[in-house]
């Protein structure tokens, strides 16, 4: 009888660090046409979905290591009515706040170093675009590892309607959520918006 290898269990912690690293330069290595072509597949997919939602609020991120480019789409919306915002790290570990962005805002940096509306505090948003490195067919997201999206959206009181935006090479099976993980109402990337069924 042969003695059986105990099995190590996975560290949630390293295996996410690792598939973040692993889709962070997937993502990165896009060629510029590729990524360019992909992020406006996004944004079309988007605009068509939101605009035919009544104008209210939304909420997105200024774009960094590669992500969908959401500014155009935005601009659009604002055309149409709607106001925008972005979410700003005001402490380490706690929720975000919103602030008031338009084209011409002025800008700052959070403590990250991330372009940020040096504006006032405005309301909750109705709409939250949440940039993905991965994502899963259950809704979870893999963000960059602070946990700001999901305490921020714990914290409020009227859950907004909230869309992971990325693209296909971040689809992974399961994402192994953790207790603290929010899934996402609705996904967008190239290849357009999938809805979440939440049982």
């Amino acid at each position: 009888m042969t003695d059986q290898i105990p099995q190590t269990p996975i560290d949630p912690a390293s295996s996410r660090a690792a598939l973040r690293r692993e889709k962070i330069a997937a993502r990165q290595a896009l060629p510029a046409s590729a990524h360019r072509a992909a992020s406006m597949a996004v944004c079309h997919h988007l605009g068509e979905f939101l605009l035919a939602r009544p104008a209210g609020m939304i909420a997105f991120c200024m774009p960094m290591r590669a992500e969908v480019d959401c500014r155009a789409l935005i601009e659009r919306l604002l055309q149409a009515g709607w106001q925008a915002a972005m979410p700003v790290v005001r402490a380490l570990n706690a929720p975000m706040e919103f602030r008031a962005w338009w084209p011409a805002a002025p800008m700052g940096v959070d403590p990250y170093g991330i372009p940020v509306p040096a504006t006032h505090r405005c309301r909750d948003p109705d709409v939250v675009l949440l940039p993905l490195v991965a994502f899963d067919a259950a809704g979870y997201r893999l963000g960059y590892g602070g946990g700001y999206f999901d305490r921020t959206l714990a914290a409020m009181s009227a859950r907004p309607l909230s869309i992971g935006v990325g693209f296909d090479l971040g689809a992974v099976a399961d994402l192994h959520p953790q207790p603290h993980d929010i899934p996402l109402d609705l996904i967008a990337t190239e290849s357009g918006i999938r809805s979440i069924h939440h049982p």
